[in-house]
């Protein structure tokens, strides 16, 4: 690839005011914080990544963590200054790792229900019997088995879709990367998701690569996680707490892995109370 090809594909909101960047979970793109990014824009300038393999951005040949984060970090580097780095999930840990690595890039870090730990490739973290076990190869299986030539419609894929991802908000989100690319009998469907990648290395998803040794994140650390999510747990805080020593925990009620998602009114608020304090 050229370096032009390796760009991250990036959508900024606001004219104005500190940088803040957020990066999406597995299976989103950019556009997913577009809600929260419209409610900081008039005095922030809010840039919306697409990481490689979703949205816009181009495929990659391996799914790798500390990958991705340096290609979030050039995007930072030629931001011209520290920026707030906002991740969801997948991005979080992304968000993780670049600030672990480059910390010189970051004014703050914001990480939304996930922890720097490994989690079960099938079955869940706890004992409780509601807990949703880990849903993402079914997904990727589910999109994958949709024949694309047999859809019409969206309605049609969401019909499709609704045993593997019984779910209405993440069919609707997953659909969100289901386009269609020309009109009439050439027009077609296709996922804006490299599935085939996704699948082959869903398990290093699950991972965290070990930090260079002795690497810490200094600076301020807002942990956001859904009250009704399984992804952040008590035992988890150890670890958040030795490589981001400076690490509040706030819990949000009524939200599950998607907070933003589905408390948007109230991520928003918690964010900007945050970047109220760091940008004081």
């Amino acid at each position: 690839m050229t370096d032009e090809e390796e760009r991250l594909h990036a959508r900024t909101l606001g004219s104005a005011g500190p940088r803040v960047v957020f990066v999406h979970g597995l299976f989103g793109q950019g556009r997913n914080w577009t809600t929260i990014a419209k409610g900081l824009a008039t005095d922030h300038r809010v840039t919306l990544l697409d990481l490689p393999n979703h949205g816009h951005s181009p495929w990659t040949d391996r799914v790798d963590y500390v990958d991705m984060a340096e290609l979030v970090a050039a995007e930072l580097a030629s931001s011209g200054g520290p920026v707030t780095l906002v991740g969801h999930s997948m991005g979080g840990k992304v968000a993780m790792q670049l600030a672990l690595r480059h910390p010189e890039l970051l004014r703050a870090l914001v990480v939304v229900d996930i922890a720097p730990v490994e989690y079960p490739v099938s079955g869940g973290r706890t004992d409780d019997p509601d807990e949703e076990a880990s849903p993402f190869a079914a997904y990727i299986a589910a999109m994958r088995a949709l024949d694309l030539d047999a859809v019409d419609t969206r309605e049609d894929a969401d019909a499709a879709l609704r045993t593997a991802v019984p779910s209405t908000m993440v069919r609707s989100f997953l659909m969100q990367s289901l386009v269609r690319e020309g009109i009439g009998a050439g027009g077609g469907w296709r996922w804006r998701l490299n599935l085939e990648l996704l699948e082959r290395d869903l398990g290093e998803l699950r991972g965290f690569p070990d930090p260079p040794p002795g690497a810490r994140f200094g600076g301020p650390v807002l942990w956001i996680a859904g009250a009704n999510s399984h992804y952040v747990l008590p035992e988890d805080r150890a670890r958040m707490d030795e490589l981001f020593p400076e690490t509040r925990l706030v819990t949000v009620k009524k939200a599950g892995h998607w907070v933003h998602s589905e408390q948007p009114e109230v991520f928003l608020e918690t964010i900007r109370r945050f970047l109220e304090r760091v940008e004081g």
